[in-house]
C-alpha cells in the first residue's frame, strides 16, 4: 500500500499543470492509491481573486471552483495511479460532472476539505466521487468523470 500523509503545494505543482490563480488545492493531507482515496485542503482567503466580483458585498466562493478543487485533487490521485505523476507529457481532463449539489456557501476564512474516492478507475479513465466539507459539514458533492491523456494527442500532434 502506498500511503502518504502530507504533500505540499510545490509537490502538487510537479504533477498538476494548474497555477495561480487557478490552483484550487493547497495541500494533500492523505493519499491512498491502493484504495483510491485522496484528501486535500484549500484555505479560502479574503484575498482570492474571485471575491472581487463574486460578490463584492457578500463574498461567496463560486461553486464551480469548489468542484474544480475536487477535480484537481482527483486528478493528482489519477496521475499518480497511472504512474505518470511527474511526466510533463500527460494531464487529466474533465469528461463530465454528475449529480453536483451545493449545500452551503463557502466564505473567506473557511478551510475546504476535499474527500475524493475513486468509484471506477481504469488505467487512463475514471469516475470519482467528491465531497467538499467546511467544519465537518458538506458544502458540495459531485461525481466527476476524468481521463488521463497525452498532451501531444490532445493537441493533435500524435
Amino acid at each position: 500500500m502506498i500511503k502518504q500523509d502530507y504533500i505540499d503545494v510545490e509537490e502538487i505543482k510537479k504533477v498538476l499543470p494548474h497555477r495561480y490563480p487557478f490552483l484550487m488545492i493547497d495541500r494533500i493531507i492523505e493519499l491512498d492509491l491502493e484504495n483510491l482515496k485522496v484528501k486535500a485542503i484549500k484555505n479560502v482567503s479574503v484575498n482570492e481573486y474571485f471575491f472581487q466580483g463574486h460578490f463584492p458585498d457578500l463574498p461567496v466562493m463560486p461553486g464551480v471552483l469548489i468542484i474544480e478543487g475536487m477535480a484537481q485533487a482527483g486528478a493528482y490521485m489519477m496521475m499518480k495511479k497511472a504512474n505518470v505523476g511527474q511526466d510533463e507529457n500527460y494531464t487529466v481532463l474533465f469528461a463530465g460532472i454528475e449529480n453536483a449539489k451545493f449545500r452551503k456557501p463557502v466564505v473567506p476564512g473557511d478551510q475546504i476539505v476535499y474527500e475524493i474516492e475513486g468509484i471506477n478507475i481504469k488505467k487512463a479513465m475514471g469516475k470519482i466521487k467528491g465531497v467538499a466539507k467546511v467544519d465537518g459539514q458538506i458544502v458540495c458533492e459531485a461525481v466527476l468523470l476524468a481521463a488521463v491523456r497525452n498532451k501531444f494527442m490532445i493537441r493533435g500532434y500524435l
